[in-house]
């Protein structure tokens, strides 16, 4: 058996780890971590699917214009701006992760939820 999509294999592995530890794992700091794993995946799949060997950066050297000369430059965009908003996204968590932990002394979604619903009453 002769596998040539190595990285594409390694995005889905990476993705389904990711998925798995936000699903599965209570720690809110642990959540993020799987998330980002996730955004790394999706990343590493856009840059594999976007790279054509033989082809080189979509930028006129020589005079040559043909597009079979030159790779895609889309994939390479929507990774730009995908590290862009998940940089942000993380943030945001980490911001409001903190905020929780400084409340309710946790990081477990559980005990987080437990408390609140105390509150309420």
């Amino acid at each position: 058996m002769n596998f040539t999509n190595y990285e594409e294999m390694a995005a889905m592995i990476l993705f389904g780890i990711g998925f798995t530890t936000l699903l599965l794992d209570r720690n809110m700091i642990k959540k993020i971590i799987g998330f980002s794993m996730m955004d790394s995946a999706i990343y590493l799949f856009l840059a594999a699917k976007g790279y054509i060997t033989g082809r080189k950066a979509p930028i006129i050297v020589n005079g040559v214009q043909s597009m079979e000369a030159y790779i895609n430059p889309i994939p390479a965009g929507l990774v730009l701006t995908g590290i862009v908003v998940s940089v942000s996204v993380s943030a945001l968590m980490l911001a409001l992760t903190v905020r929780l932990y400084r409340r309710y002394h946790t990081l477990d979604i559980d005990e987080i939820t437990a408390l609140s619903r105390k509150e309420e009453m």
